[in-house]
C-alpha cells in the first residue's frame, strides 16, 4: 500500500468493531458544537449533545464528557471581545457556571447526574494531581455520575491559545485507559481541504498507515484558517499510539454516538497503532 492509497475495507471494519465495543468512552465537544454564530450557548445543540451521550450510557458504556464552550458562553452573556488572554480567562468564569447549569438541566431530563472537573494540562502531567483526578473520575463513574471536564481557563493560558481542549481530551483518554476517543466538531470528519471553502474537498474515511500523508494534507489546510483540525488529528493519533481507536465526527450528525456504538461508518476513524491494523 502506498502512503496515499485508502486503507483496506476489512481493516477499517475491524477498527469500527473495536470502537463499537468500547466500554469507556471520552467524548470531546468543541465550542462550535455548543454555541451559535453570536457566541451564545445554543440550547438545542447542547441538548442534542446530551441526548447523544445518554445514548452511550444506554448502551452500557461509561462516558466522560470533555466540554469546551465556557469562553463562548461567557462572551454571549457579557458581550465582550476576547481580544486578550485576560479577557478570555475572565469570560470563562462567567460562562462556566452557565454552561454547567445548562448541562445539569439537560441531563436531568434523563434523571442523570453530572459533576464538574476543571483541570489544566499541568494537572495531568503532575503524578500526584493526576492520581487524584483519576481517582475522582473512577468514583464518579462508580456512582453513575457523568464527569464533565473542562480546562481551567481562569488560570490556564496554553489551552486558550492552542487546541480548544483537543490535546487535553486525548491526554485524559490515555490517562484513564479509555477504549475510545470521539471528538465532535462542526465538520463531519477530516477532509482533504477545508470543506467550508473548498467544494472539491473529500472526506477521509480512515487514518492509519496513511497518517503521514493525512498529516501533510491537514497542515496545508490549516494554513487556510482551518487550523482547528490539526490538534484534533494529533490528539486522535496520540490515543491510537496507546492502542485505542478514535473518531472525529460532526456533532450535528443524527444519533452520532449511538451509530458509532453500533459500528456504523461515521466521520473519520483513526486506527490503533498496535500492528493489528497494518495492511
Amino acid at each position: 500500500m502506498t502512503e496515499t492509497e485508502p486503507l483496506a475495507a476489512e481493516t477499517i471494519e475491524r477498527a469500527r468493531e473495536q470502537a463499537a465495543g468500547a466500554k469507556r468512552v471520552v467524548v470531546k465537544a468543541g465550542t462550535n458544537s455548543l454555541t451559535d454564530d453570536d457566541s451564545n450557548l445554543d440550547d438545542a445543540k447542547l441538548d442534542k449533545l446530551v441526548d447523544d451521550v445518554v445514548d452511550l450510557l444506554e448502551h452500557d458504556k461509561e462516558a466522560i464528557l470533555v466540554s469546551s464552550g465556557a469562553i463562548g458562553a461567557g462572551q454571549g452573556r457579557v458581550e465582550s471581545e476576547t481580544d486578550t488572554v485576560e479577557a478570555s480567562q475572565a469570560l470563562s468564569t462567567v460562562g462556566q457556571s452557565h454552561l454547567m447549569r445548562r448541562y445539569t438541566e439537560s441531563f436531568e431530563r434523563y434523571d442523570r447526574k453530572v459533576a464538574q472537573i476543571l483541570v489544566t494540562q499541568a494537572d495531568l502531567d503532575d503524578p500526584e494531581r493526576f492520581t487524584n483526578f483519576h481517582n475522582t473520575i473512577e468514583t464518579l463513574l462508580d456512582w453513575g455520575v457523568v464527569p464533565i471536564v473542562n480546562e481551567n481557563d481562569a488560570i490556564a493560558i496554553e489551552e486558550i491559545q492552542i487546541g480548544d481542549n483537543d490535546m487535553l481530551s486525548s491526554s485524559i483518554a490515555v490517562g484513564i485507559d479509555a477504549d475510545l476517543l470521539v471528538t465532535l466538531t462542526d465538520v463531519d470528519g477530516v477532509y482533504t481541504g477545508n470543506p467550508k471553502d473548498d467544494p472539491e474537498a473529500q472526506k477521509i474515511e480512515a487514518v492509519g498507515t496513511n497518517y503521514g500523508a493525512i498529516q501533510q494534507i491537514v497542515q496545508q489546510s490549516s494554513s487556510d484558517g482551518f487550523g482547528g483540525i490539526t490538534t484534533k488529528v494529533e490528539g486522535a493519533r496520540s490515543v491510537n499510539e496507546h492502542g485505542s481507536p478514535a473518531v472525529i465526527a460532526g456533532s450535528a450528525e443524527p444519533n452520532v454516538l449511538e451509530r458509532i456504538a453500533e459500528g456504523e461508518p461515521v466521520g473519520t476513524i483513526f486506527l490503533p497503532v498496535n500492528g493489528a491494523y497494518d495492511d
